[in-house]
């Protein structure tokens, strides 16, 4: 069976879980489950933590992860990125009190607390900057305020717990991070299981992103209107009973819909449809 890990808690955790269900997977129940076999689709599924998942997929023990990648590269394991899974965003900065730094060059001889020892240094060193990094597994926030450090380089969302704290995001970003399925650098075969799974999560994220949409149009107009809405190979265009009139069917961007509906409607598209799409391969 196909070995997959998946993160057992925070923020990775239930999004990780909602796209294995989406792409046709049983999951846990219960959040005190470490481990679930799917036997329909000949996969096992191990829960771990995040910052563990790259080590146990480097190492072999396991096919594959779903992890962040700042997890990923901060472990150092030997791990590839294979698919992107498009949530769990987040970037990684600098933080300091106001006027403590500007850029990454004013950082020599300091010290920095993070987390993310693994990505800071390799990041100092593509700088040239020689800084006292300090490993913390958690509340880097405050290490500033104790005295631990001088700055922090952490994870940044919102930016609201660094500002209650003092501080302040400076120079360019460290690294920008989202949730990846990862896999064994070099391994030997590709497991069983595995392109069928990579199959199934980029259908899923396609699913995510477009929609469907329908409308009727005059044929003379059909070049205009396929201009929009050239779906991912080519639209369907089907003759109507209406004499002179065509249906058209594409694919189009979520995000984009509601704004190529107004331009459809400008080139004389009229019941123009959008439905969900709850699955696919492309």
């Amino acid at each position: 069976m196909l070995r997959v890990a998946v993160p057992n808690k925070g923020s990775l955790s239930e999004a990780a879980i909602d796209i294995l269900t989406e792409a046709g997977y049983r999951q846990r129940r219960s959040t005190k489950d470490l481990a679930l076999t799917d036997p329909d689709n000949e996969v096992e599924f191990y829960y771990l933590r995040p910052k563990d998942i790259a080590v146990y997929v480097g190492l072999g023990t396991l096919d594959v992860g779903i992890s962040g990648r700042d997890l990923v590269l901060d472990s150092k394991a030997e791990a590839n990125v294979i698919v992107e899974l498009g949530f769990g965003r987040s970037t990684f900065r600098f933080a300091g009190p106001p006027g403590s730094a500007k850029t990454v060059k004013d950082l020599d001889g300091k010290r920095i607390a993070t987390s993310y020892a693994g990505v800071l240094t390799d990041y100092l060193e593509e700088h040239g900057v020689e800084a006292k990094v300090v490993r913390l597994d958690g509340a880097v926030e405050s290490a500033v305020q104790l005295g631990v450090a001088d700055v922090i380089a952490d994870v940044v969302e919102t930016g609201t717990t660094l500002r209650q704290a003092g501080l302040e995001v400076f120079g360019e970003p460290i690294l920008k991070s989202e949730a990846v399925l990862i896999a064994r650098n070099g391994a030997a075969a590709t497991p069983k299981g595995l392109e069928q799974l990579v199959r199934r999560l980029q259908g899923v994220l396609v699913a995510r992103n477009y929609v469907m949409m329908d409308y009727d149009i005059r044929a003379e107009a059909v070049e205009k209107a396929n201009a929009l809405t050239p779906g991912l190979e080519s639209p369907t265009v089907s003759p109507l009973h209406r004499e002179g009139w065509v249906a058209v069917r594409a694919m189009v961007p979520r995000a984009d819909a509601q704004r190529i509906m107004d331009q459809l409607w400008e080139v004389g598209a009229r019941a123009i449809l959008t439905t969900d799409i709850h699955a696919c391969r492309i």
